[in-house]
């Protein structure tokens, strides 16, 4: 039987993978699981917030009904963006938070993810843990129920989210007066906390995409689809443009040019800015397999260096916390400050971004143009199965010949997505052709071996 949880919770299409009855079981077993050494008569306290999909609130509910009858609080933040549930989960010393989304992925997807008590994400042993009652409890054993008094409530917290913004507005020393920004909220989760934080901070802001109607959610928006922000930057002569992803963990930027600022860029940009404040431990910053050359060239070039992991923000962070590092995210934008967040936070990455441009007294693009983007080209190939991939003989004589043939020019990396049935192939070199070709020969053979 497959893990429950992947590489970021539980996800599935609403309704028809993810159904509200997984979500009751969930929401009992983390109950069970956070409340097993509390005293007599006391309710463990979970946190829970979600995005804008139309589906939140009845996973929502399904959850809630789970905690209240094992006996725990249910606290309701709303929609929220999920740093947010990590952060007030650590504030009101709550058991857990859960974050009900599923990012950038399409309205009809949804997931359900744990923040523990001490706002970091669960380390696998404890998801194993709430998957094992999870499991007993789909076979038919009848796990202690509560009754009577014991039986858990409901709390309704809408203040949460103004405490929240003021949490972000404290992690931010420069004012932003004058300084004309465009928004793009996604339809998400951020679309009433970072309009506010922004013009708060003195910027002149136009939003986009800050209508949630439920499906719209990541639709044609957001950092996943940025041309409608670089039109906007442009049509509003503004000096900087910023994308969220639909849960606002994520971040992107658009110059006044019109050009993207991805992960990689906004990495060497902040970590400049910190080395140059004396505020980067070891001068370095901690990234990704996924990091273009050219970030490691830029890095090198302003007397950092970088750490890498493997893909994926729990590695990046578990890596800054075993060395004492203070930066590290990956190219999509989930950006982690320890300074401040115990995740990924796009709205905290947006000041910080906004904080380095303004200290340097440069243009947006003159900080872009700190790194030379090589030829990146990534191709998802959708499959039937992600099992063994690795050892298929086929798909790694079409991983050696790519790669024979970039050289030292350039790389090939291949990797299953942690959250969706693909398989994702990158090549990085000089020649765009070149890697159309490659990656195009590779994903072929990925297809006819696991489609």
């Amino acid at each position: 039987m497959a893990r429950l949880f992947g590489t970021d919770g539980v996800r599935g299409e609403a309704n028809v993978t993810l159904l509200p009855e997984m979500a009751y079981r969930l929401g009992r077993a983390a109950t069970i699981y956070f409340g097993r050494d509390l005293k007599n008569g006391e309710q463990p306290v979970i946190l829970i917030g979600r995005d804008t999909r139309l589906s939140g609130q009845m996973l929502e509910a399904a959850l809630t009904a789970g905690i209240c009858g094992a006996g725990g609080r249910a606290m309701l933040a709303g929609v929220i963006p999920t740093p947010a549930v990590a952060y007030l989960a650590k504030k009101h010393h709550a058991r857990a938070g859960i974050v009900i989304s599923a990012s950038h992925n399409p309205f009809h997807d949804n997931g359900i993810k744990f923040f523990g008590g001490d706002g970091y994400k669960l380390p696998d042993s404890v998801e194993d843990e709430l998957e094992s009652l999870v499991r007993r409890m789909e076979a038919g054993e009848e796990l202690p129920r509560v009754k009577g008094s014991r039986i858990g409530e409901i709390e309704p917290r809408p203040d949460l989210l103004n405490q929240y913004i003021d949490f972000v507005l404290s992690t931010c020393e420069e004012r932003f007066d004058g300084m004309r920004i465009v928004l793009d909220c996604a339809n998400g989760a951020a679309f009433e906390a970072m309009p506010k934080i922004l013009r708060q901070l003195g910027a002149r802001v136009k939003v986009i995409h800050a209508l949630p109607n439920g499906i719209n959610i990541n639709d044609d928006c957001g950092s996943t689809h940025m041309e409608s922000l670089q039109k906007a930057v442009l049509e509003f002569n503004a000096d900087f443009g910023i994308a969220h992803d639909g849960d606002a963990d994520r971040c992107l930027c658009v110059d006044e040019k019109g050009q993207i600022i991805d992960g990689d860029h906004i990495l060497v940009m902040c970590a400049t800015d910190m080395m140059q404040e004396k505020r980067l431990p070891y001068n370095t910053v901690v990234t990704t397999v996924m990091a273009n050359i050219g970030f490691h060239q830029a890095v090198k070039a302003a007397g950092g260096r970088a750490e890498i992991t493997q893909v994926g923000d729990r590695y990046v962070l578990e890596n800054m916390l075993k060395n004492g590092y203070k930066l590290g995210g990956e190219q999509s934008g989930h950006i982690i400050f320890t300074d401040y967040s115990t995740t990924g936070d796009g709205l905290i990455t947006a000041l910080q971004v906004l904080s380095s441009l303004k200290r340097s007294g440069r243009t947006a693009s003159e900080l872009t143009a700190m790194m030379t983007t090589y030829p990146q080209l990534l191709v998802n190939v959708k499959v039937a199965t992600k099992e063994g991939w690795e050892e298929n003989e086929a798909i790694k004589a079409a991983i050696a010949k790519g790669n024979a043939e970039l050289g030292e020019t350039g790389r090939i990396l291949v990797r299953p997505s942690g959250t969706e049935p693909l398989i994702r192939v990158m090549a990085e070199g000089p020649d765009q052709e070149q890697l159309n070709r490659i990656c195009q020969e590779i994903a072929d053979v990925v297809k006819k071996e696991q489609g």
